[in-house]
C-alpha cells in the first residue's frame, strides 16, 4: 500500500485549518516539505505540545513524506521563542539529514501557510493559489502525527486539543473524535467566570459560538481548541453584528487609513487585496449587484480572514475582515469565479509590519488568559461521542454503519462517494450506533 492509499484510508485531513484531505495533498510532487508548527493563534499549544512529547514519531512522519513526495527537502517550522520544542527537535533531527528546522519570531500570522511559504523560501504563492504552485506542501505538526499513526496501522480517530481562557484548569486533551464540548470544559474545571462565550479555535480565526452551538459543539477533526472568554471582549462583540451593522458601520465611520491594507499579510506579500478599497466600496451600496463586475470587490476572495484589519490595525474599531467573508459567500452563492489575479512586489516594509502576536492578543481583548500556554495534560474519555460527517473541505462522507449496530474503535463508519474529494471517516470508540444522519452518534 502506498503511503497515499495509507492516508486517505486512515481517514486524516489538516488538522490546523480548513480540513483538505491530506491523502490528495500528497499526491503531487513538490521539492520542499514544509511542518507548520509555528502556531501563531495567541491561547493555543496543541502543536507545542506534540512537538516536544512526539518530536521522534513528528520527525518520522515527515521524513516519510518528504520521501513519497520525492522533496529535496523537509522543513519544521516553529517560533524562536519555542526553547522546549527546539530541544525536543534537536534531540531528533540527526537522524534525519535532509530534515531540519526553521525558526521565526514570534509574529501574527506566522502559521497562516502563504505567509510562512515565504518566510520560509522567499516564495510567494500567486494569488488565489496554494502553495504547490511554487513546489510547496505544508502540512501542520498535528497532521503529521496522524499520518505517523497511520503508519503504524491506526485510524484518524483522536484529537489532541487546547482547553484554555476563563476556565478553572487550562490543559491540553486527548480525546476522541465527536467528544461533546460540554465533557471537554468538565475536564479543565469547567467556567471560572459567569458571563461566557465559546470560541472554537484561536482568538484570531476562530468562531465564536452561540449558546446553541456551544451547547451541541463537538471535538471535530479540525478542532484546535475552545477557549471560553468573557462575552463583552472586543472579538465577541464583533462577532454578533448583524450584516447591514457591519455595512452601515463600513459606510459611515470608514476613514480610508489604509492601516487594514498597510498591515494585510496576504497584500505584504504581494497580493493584490486592499481591504480599505474593499470597504469603500461596500459603503458604495447595492453591492450584491455589482459584484459580478467589480473586480475590487472580488479581490476579497483572496482574504485569508486573519482578522488583523478588524481586531489589530482599524482606528474606528470596524469590520474589514467581516465584509470580506460576507462577499466570499456571496461570490459562492452567485457561482461567481473571480479572475486570476496578478502576483505584485513584496512589499518594501514588510518585515517592519509583521505585528506581534503579544500585541494581537491585547487588541483582541484576550490579553489576561495569552500569558499562560497550557501544560497540563488530560486523556479523556466520554460516554458518547458524536462524529460529524463534513468536517474537512468536499463532499460529506456517506455513512456505511446503521442504527444499533455495534462497532469497534478503529472501524469504517462512513466513507465518501466514489471519485469525489472527501474523507473516510471511523468509530472513535467501542459502542453501539444510536443515531445516524449528518452525524453519527456512539455510545458506549
Amino acid at each position: 500500500m502506498t503511503l497515499t492509499q495509507t492516508i486517505a484510508q486512515a481517514g486524516i485531513v489538516g488538522c490546523g485549518g480548513a480540513g483538505f484531505p491530506t491523502h490528495v495533498k500528497v499526491a503531487t510532487a513538490a521539492d520542499t516539505l514544509l511542518v507548520n508548527a509555528a502556531e501563531c493563534e495567541p491561547l493555543l499549544g496543541t502543536d507545542r505540545f506534540l512537538l516536544r512529547e512526539h518530536a521522534a514519531e513528528i520527525c518520522a512522519a515527515a521524513e516519510a513524506v518528504r520521501a513519497h513526495l520525492g522533496a529535496s527537502a523537509a522543513v519544521i517550522v516553529l517560533k524562536e521563542s519555542y526553547r522546549a520544542e527546539i530541544a525536543a527537535l534537536d534531540a531528533v533531527l540527526p537522524q534525519y539529514p535532509q530534515l531540519r528546522r526553521h525558526t521565526l519570531t514570534s509574529f501574527y500570522p506566522a502559521g497562516d501557510e502563504q505567509t510562512l511559504v515565504y518566510e520560509v523560501t522567499g516564495r510567494s504563492v500567486p494569488p488565489g493559489g496554494l502553495p504547490g504552485a511554487v513546489g510547496c506542501i505544508v502540512s501542520n505538526a498535528a497532521t503529521l502525527y496522524a499520518v505517523w499513526q497511520a503508519l503504524q496501522g491506526r485510524a484518524f480517530t483522536q484529537k489532541y486539543v487546547t482547553i484554555n481562557g476563563a476556565v478553572r484548569s487550562p490543559c491540553i486533551l486527548k480525546v476522541p473524535i465527536g467528544t461533546p464540548l460540554a465533557d471537554c470544559l468538565e475536564a479543565a474545571g469547567g467556567a471560572s467566570v459567569r458571563d461566557y462565550t465559546v470560541v472554537s479555535g484561536g482568538p484570531m480565526m476562530g468562531k465564536v459560538l452561540s449558546a446553541d452551538a456551544a451547547a451541541s459543539a463537538c471535538v471535530t477533526k479540525t478542532t484546535s481548541g475552545f477557549l471560553l472568554v468573557p462575552t463583552q471582549t472586543r472579538l465577541v462583540q464583533n462577532a454578533v453584528l448583524s450584516e447591514p451593522q457591519t455595512v452601515r458601520r463600513a459606510r459611515a465611520a470608514c476613514i480610508q487609513c489604509t492601516f487594514c491594507t498597510q498591515l494585510c499579510p496576504r497584500n505584504l506579500i504581494g497580493h493584490p487585496l486592499a481591504p480599505h478599497a474593499i470597504m469603500r466600496k461596500i459603503g458604495g451600496g447595492n453591492w450584491r449587484a455589482r459584484l459580478a463586475s467589480d473586480p475590487t470587490l472580488q479581490s476579497a476572495a483572496l482574504c485569508c480572514e486573519c482578522g488583523i484589519c478588524e481586531l489589530y490595525a482599524c482606528p474606528m474599531q470596524l469590520q474589514p475582515r467581516k465584509v470580506n467573508a460576507l462577499i466570499k459567500a456571496e461570490l459562492r452563492t452567485q457561482g461567481i469565479r473571480p479572475p486570476a489575479f496578478a502576483l505584485e512586489e513584496v512589499r518594501p516594509m514588510r518585515e517592519y509590519r509583521r505585528v506581534p502576536t503579544g500585541r494581537v492578543a491585547a487588541r483582541a481583548g484576550v490579553e489576561i488568559f495569552s500569558g499562560y500556554v497550557p501544560t497540563r495534560f488530560v486523556s479523556l474519555t466520554p460516554h458518547r461521542v458524536c462524529i460529524a460527517l463534513n468536517s474537512h473541505i468536499g463532499v460529506s462522507a456517506q455513512p456505511i454503519v446503521a442504527v444499533g449496530e455495534r462497532v469497534a474503535l478503529g472501524q469504517c463508519i462512513a466513507r465518501p462517494p466514489a471519485d469525489k474529494l472527501g474523507a473516510a471517516y471511523h468509530a472513535s470508540m467501542d459502542g453501539t450506533v444510536t443515531d445516524v444522519g449528518e452525524h453519527i452518534t456512539i455510545e458506549r
